[in-house]
C-alpha cells in the first residue's frame, strides 16, 4: 500500500510518502519533500522495490491521487511487474491499513512535537519509522509482534 500525508513545521509543510507491506505492516519505502509531487511517490516506491524485490503480479494499492495515477508512477509499477489497485473515490477505508500507520505516526510523534523546521521533522520521522515502528512497535494484527520480529518468525517457519 502507498499513500502521502503531511506534517506541519514552523517552516511549512513536510510531505511524507510511504509504502507499507500489508503482510508484515513494515514500512518498506518512504520519502519526504516540501512538495507533494510525483517524484515524492516515485522515490518512496523506488526504495520499496529496492528493499523487497516483489514477485511479478504482486498487488500495489494506493488512492487515486495525481502522484499515483501519473504516467511515470504507473510505468515504474509496470516495469516492476506490479498490478495496480486503487481506492474508490471518496472511500479512504479502502486504504485503511495505510491510514492506520499515518494515524499512529501522528498520535505517537507528530501531535507531540512542534518542529522548528523540515529537517527536524525529517530526523524525527526517520527515527520513528526505522528505529521504532519497524523494529519495536507491537501490532495486534501481528500477534503483538513488531514488523521486524514478525518477518523473522515467518522466515523461520518457512
Amino acid at each position: 500500500m502507498a499513500d502521502i500525508t503531511y506534517v506541519p513545521t514552523r517552516q511549512g509543510w513536510l510531505y511524507l510518502a510511504a509504502v507499507l507491506d500489508v503482510y508484515s505492516r513494515r514500512i518498506v519505502g518512504w520519502a519526504m519533500s516540501d512538495r507533494p509531487e510525483q517524484a515524492l511517490a516515485c522515490n518512496a516506491l523506488t526504495m520499496a522495490l529496492g528493499q523487497r524485490h516483489p514477485a511479478p503480479g504482486a498487488i500495489h494499492h494506493s488512492d487515486q491521487g495525481a502522484q499515483y495515477t501519473s504516467k511515470t508512477y504507473r510505468k515504474q509499477l509496470a516495469d516492476a511487474g506490479l498490478v495496480s489497485s486503487m481506492s474508490r473515490k471518496g472511500l479512504p477505508y479502502d486504504n485503511a491499513v495505510m491510514e492506520s500507520f499515518f494515524s499512529s505516526l501522528k498520535q505517537e510523534l507528530i501531535h507531540h512535537e512542534r518542529f522548528k523546521d523540515r529537517d527536524a521533522a525529517r530526523t524525527a520521522i526517520f527515527e520513528y519509522i526505522e528505529s521504532f515502528y519497524n523494529r519495536q512497535r507491537l501490532h495486534s494484527s501481528l500477534g503483538y509482534r513488531s514488523p521486524e520480529a514478525f518477518e523473522r518468525m515467518a522466515e523461520v517457519t518457512n
